[in-house]
């Protein structure tokens, strides 16, 4: 359950923070029955309560903290940052807490934020530490999405914060569909991970407002664009801001996006004076809160690199999107996809390209991977721990200079032991996107893995790409996340089929094993040279 601002969620708030207070005071009975998912024991006990979304930052906290203060995670050992949904206890948890520490860009689960932003008192600070830890000299990398489609890529996107509408991390930005020309019926829709379909924009039964899409700040979806005609369609578009679910909205903007499907492209956009013909690639139709309105970005794969991301710009008037005879496909059997039409009727199609809700922003979260950027985390963590209890200031940095010691030989002996892999073999193959960080740090490529995102199911041509390369650079081994190990199949399958070892590698989250941010780093290394050498 995920406490937001809507009228239930606010009087479930309520009667938590009623609850909680008579746990705490003794001096109100609740029935027990009000209070039953909750621990009865009063956690003010002279200590700050400090509350994190992950176990690696409650690890780093808690080095920090020490025993001045009582350090919790919302998302447990061997879960998923990306998809945990935070339970009523963690809820809990979040109310008491006197400082909140996430990762932030968008590592997390959308509800989890929210659930933080909703339900911390006010004046709590809360924290996201990639983006405040750039003060500490912590490194970025830019998300590059190297896709190899025939057609083009279309996603949307929002793009700025809105801080000068006072957005937060737990609003929204809705985009709705307010109209459509063309000779068919116009469908936009994400293929979830067992195959489930959510219908964003289907224009078959007219725009109602609820053909809409909902997206957090500086962030992007993907999503599959279905045309049942050929000719000339033009989508209108309006964006609101929805800076906490009891605010009224701020609209930001309208637009039209012109697809041009199964007809010449070139001869559309120069009949209606548009200078750009997106047919290929990475792009999103973006809500620039900025600068207000709308802007179609598309990355220049020619320009950018593993470290840098370079984008053209271009207004939605000279945008023409091309949708090719070569999209045309026929409708399949199942019956989740009778909102397309009729079995083995034709379409033009737009992939999605990857399967599953895919919601990310624009820099690599995983900035821990590198240890220095670890050492910027504690840095930031002593300065905030700080500034809410300046009595004990002088102990957190004590501290966060003795764990920095221990970090800086982490981090020499993490580069050391890499090095002593041929710099031939340093390939590394995983279960998701996430250790670009390590790979730039230590001189480790990323040669490949199953998805960007694990939240996201492998495609056909995922398997192919990733056999591709196990067999073309003759890898040793692939690396799987254990929490990760029921949703990667294709990884073991893959390497059953090329007879090449799986070992561990811990990215995201602890478990029984490698319980503290030090052993995670230090195991990663040691693997690394075991199943690589």
């Amino acid at each position: 359950m995920i406490f937001g601002n809507s009228g239930k969620a606010r009087s479930l708030r309520v009667q938590l923070r009623r609850c909680l207070a008579a746990l705490v005071s003794a001096a109100v009975l609740l029935p027990l029955a009000a209070c039953s998912d909750f621990d009865s024991s009063n956690p003010h006990n002279g200590k700050l309560n400090v509350v994190t979304t992950t176990g690696i930052l409650k690890d780093l906290v808690s080095n920090v903290a020490g025993d001045k203060a009582n350090v919790s995670a919302i998302v447990p050992d061997n879960a998923d940052p990306h998809s945990y949904e935070p339970s009523l206890r963690k809820i809990r948890d979040i109310v008491y807490a006197d400082v909140a520490f996430s990762n932030y860009m968008l590592l997390e689960e959308h509800s989890i934020i929210k659930a933080l932003d909703a339900n911390l008192r006010p004046g709590v600070p809360d924290v996201g530490l990639a983006e405040s830890s750039v003060k500490h000299a912590a490194e970025v990398i830019p998300l590059v999405e190297d896709v190899s489609l025939d057609t083009v890529w279309l996603g949307l996107a929002v793009q700025g914060a809105g801080e000068q509408y006072g957005a937060k991390r737990s609003s929204e930005v809705e985009l709705t569909a307010t109209g459509m020309q063309g000779p068919g019926q116009l469908t936009a829709y994400l293929t979830g991970s067992f195959g489930d379909v959510s219908i964003y924009f289907n224009s078959a039964d007219g725009f109602d407002g609820k053909d809409k899409v909902s997206l957090p700040t500086e962030a992007h979806t993907h999503l599959s664009w279905g045309f049942s005609k050929p000719g000339v369609y033009k989508l209108g578009l309006k964006a609101r801001l929805k800076v906490s679910d009891d605010a009224p909205p701020i609209t930001l903007g309208s637009t039209t996006m012109v697809f041009a499907v199964g007809v010449n492209s070139q001869a559309v956009a120069q009949k209606l004076g548009a200078t750009k013909v997106l047919d290929a690639g990475h792009a999103d139709l973006a809500v620039d809160m900025d600068k207000g309105g709308f802007i179609y970005r598309a990355d220049n794969q020619q320009k950018s690199s593993a470290t840098h991301l370079e984008r053209d710009y271009y207004a939605p008037k000279d945008v023409v999107v091309e949708v090719p005879n070569k999209a045309l496909h026929e409708i399949p059997a199942g019956s989740e996809y009778r909102f397309l039409g009729n079995p083995r009727d034709q379409i033009y199609l737009l992939p999605q390209a990857v399967l599953g809700s895919h919601v990310h922003g624009d820099i690599d979260p995983h900035l821990w991977q590198n240890v220095r950027n670890g050492i910027a985390y504690v840095q930031t963590i002593a300065d905030k721990l700080s500034q809410v209890d300046p009595k004990n200031a002088a102990y957190y940095h004590q501290r966060a200079a003795a764990y920095t010691d221990k970090l800086a030989a982490t981090d020499d002996y993490v580069r050391k032991t890499i090095n002593q892999i041929p710099p031939s073999r340093r390939l590394l193959v995983t279960t998701h996107d996430a250790f670009a960080y390590l790979g730039q740090a230590y001189g480790v490529k990323i040669a490949g893995f199953v998805t960007p995102n694990p939240a996201t199911e492998p495609s056909l041509v995922d398997r192919k790409k990733l056999t591709q390369t196990v067999r073309n650079l003759k890898v040793p081994a692939v690396f799987l996340e254990p929490n990760l190990r029921s949703r990667s199949s294709v990884l073991q399958q893959v390497a059953d089929e090329n007879h090449i070892k799986v070992c561990p590698i811990y990215g995201d989250t602890f478990d029984g094993k490698v319980n503290t941010y030090i052993d995670m780093m230090r195991y990663n290394a040691n693997i690394l040279k075991e199943c690589l050498s």
